[in-house]
């Protein structure tokens, strides 16, 4: 969890005004008793070995220290144990690698440790505690009070904490319950690896240590092999996910998705490979999607680039080993990186790119589950690119790219709903037919009429933009949906349409001549406009009357002209 330069400073002070100085005055009042080096020694010894090998559950390690430090304070007091507490919290952080941001954790947790300690040995002596060898039945109970204390100054301490960070937490929550649950092995085992020390020496760490870190790989082990399993299941559900979405867009933004909650990615990127070019597609930092216009990468180029060239993973588990192989932007905190191509028929489509600001981030296994989504995510592209490509066959005409009339048939179906439903106000419709276009087709060749249709769809699509929708009617007819447009204003829309035609030649080539001959040919369009509601009630109705105003209203009364549709009395 992140927290504020200001805040960090308070818990620093905090930490320089109370341990150093508590450390000495634990020293003062409460100095070791029954010093024996090479026992105190062993005990420092074994509570690292435990620090650096922590127990591993659901992901999260966990420092079982407790049973060591009840031995050691029983044996040589609060001091010493304090002291190996410490120890042991800043050897903890160092195995767990923290990294700048979370680097508050060291001064907290010895402050936390350095409390529980004071408190909770403060408590023992108050009920009459002793330190040293004594019956179980006189140390069971002050033992027992001791670790309950401890127990308990702890949630106190979380609570503070969360309060101080402004942040909500459950006054018994699972930590209380989990303290309490290994209270019940921690505790005897400190009462035997005090007894057992006491009676055949430092050998008595090694006897009970063994089996403690024996169960301690052990469960390392299984919880490895449990998180593999689980991101092997969490890999098929996501290629799963991947295969249903039809669209490029979706599936890169669903695998991005799915990879930033599996993995502690904090920057992602995914490239294509464009002809001899790596381009960039997707780019992700800190959950936030950014601006592509990055410079693309050659073959061999960086560390993408190298991926690229040579079809093989990369994992760098610190910046100073990529250093040299990186090319281009990365991100100035950058440690670990993880880049796998995506790869589909043999070939190399495109690399991912995956990074954090923490050291050793990412692990062989990890690296082999991105493989494996990485080869759902080239086929899931593949199919929706050809699906995009099937859908625009079927929706564009092929000669002008504009949406042919099925395309444009739904569209007006669904606009009308819209319509009916209240999320629409009016819809107006154009309707524009090419004045003698037969003509320039026997003059100049069909091939001529195509570029004429072509070049005008151009027109149309530059003028009405966003502003609405052209489709090829058929022939030579196109249509153009407004929404939201009122009559009076597709009118005016029209007459700019007319005059865009009208005023401004078609560039076409003749085709039936046997010298090819560049030509600048005038073309008029006469065009029809209806609305709804005012004209139509229904999407036929309305198509109908704009081709009635088109035909009565503009082709009779002498072509290249704009005409609406009038309701006949």
């Amino acid at each position: 969890m992140g927290i504020s330069r200001t805040q960090e400073m308070i818990i620093w002070i905090v930490w320089a005004l109370l341990v150093p100085a508590g450390i000495y005055f634990t020293y003062q009042f409460f100095p070791p008793v029954n010093a024996d080096v090479l026992s105190m020694s062993a005990f420092i010894l074994f509570a690292i070995i435990i620090s650096v090998m922590p127990i591993i559950i659901n992901g999260l390690p966990i420092l079982l220290i407790q049973w060591v430090s009840l031995a050691a304070f029983l044996k040589f007091g609060l001091f010493f144990e304090v002291v190996l507490l410490q120890v042991a919290i800043v050897s903890f952080m160092i195995r767990l690698r923290i990294g700048k941001n979370d680097f508050y954790r060291v001064p907290w947790n010895s402050i936390m440790f350095f409390l529980m300690s004071v408190f909770s040995g403060v408590v023992y002596y108050a009920i009459g505690g002793t330190i040293g060898f004594s019956s179980v039945a006189a140390l069971f109970i002050p033992a027992l009070v001791y670790q309950v204390s401890s127990i308990l100054l702890n949630q106190v301490l979380l609570i503070g904490f969360h309060v101080f960070l402004n942040r909500k937490i459950k006054l018994f929550g699972e930590d209380l319950k989990w303290d309490f649950s290994a209270m019940l092995i921690m505790f005897p085992m400190g009462l035997g690896l005090f007894f057992l020390e006491y009676h055949i020496g430092p050998i008595a760490l090694f006897l009970i240590g063994l089996p403690f870190l024996s169960g301690a790989m052990i469960l390392r082990l299984y919880n490895s092999s449990e998180q593999i399993n689980q991101y092997l299941q969490k890999s098929v559900e996501i290629g799963h996910q991947l295969t249903e979405s039809l669209q490029v867009n979706e599936v890169l933004q669903l695998f991005l998705d799915k990879i930033l909650q599996t993995l502690p990615v904090e920057y992602a990127y995914i490239l294509d490979v464009k002809g001899d070019e790596l381009v960039l597609l997707r780019r992700v930092e800190n959950n936030e999607n950014k601006s592509i216009n990055l410079p693309p990468l050659k073959k061999n180029e960086g560390i993408s680039g190298l991926v690229w060239g040579t079809g093989k993973s990369a994992l760098f588990h610190n910046r100073s080993d990529w250093t040299e192989v990186a090319k281009g932007y990365m991100p100035d905190n950058v440690e670990s990186v993880l880049s796998v191509p995506i790869v589909r028929n043999q070939k190399v489509r495109g690399v991912l790119l995956l990074a954090s600001s923490k050291k050793k981030a990412y692990r062989k296994y990890q690296l082999m589950i991105v493989d494996i989504l990485c080869s759902y995510l080239g086929v899931a592209i593949a199919n929706a690119r050809h699906y995009e490509a099937t859908k625009r066959s079927s929706e564009r005409c092929a000669l002008t790219k504009l949406y042919n009339y099925r395309y444009f048939e739904n569209l007006l179906s669904t606009e009308f709903s819209a319509l009916h439903n209240g999320e629409r106000t009016c819809l107006s419709l154009i309707m524009l037919d090419i004045d003698h276009f037969k003509s320039v087709n026997d003059n100049y060749g069909h091939q001529s009429g195509n570029e004429i249709l072509f070049e005008l769809a151009r027109r149309l699509e530059t003028l009405i933009g966003d502003e609405g929708t052209v489709a090829r009617y058929g022939g030579e007819e196109f249509i153009i949906l407004l929404p939201d447009t009122t009559k009076e204003d597709a009118f005016l829309i029209a007459e700019i349409v007319r005059r865009t035609i009208a005023d401004r030649p078609f560039i076409l080539h003749s085709n039936l001549e046997v010298e090819r001959k560049t030509v600048n040919l005038k073309v008029t369009a006469s065009i029809g406009v209806a609305s709804a509601p005012l004209d139509a009630d229904d999407s036929m109705s309305l198509i109908r009357h704009a081709d009635r105003a088109l035909y009565t209203g503009a082709k009779q009364a002498g072509r290249n002209r704009v005409a609406e549709y009038v309701k006949s009395s």
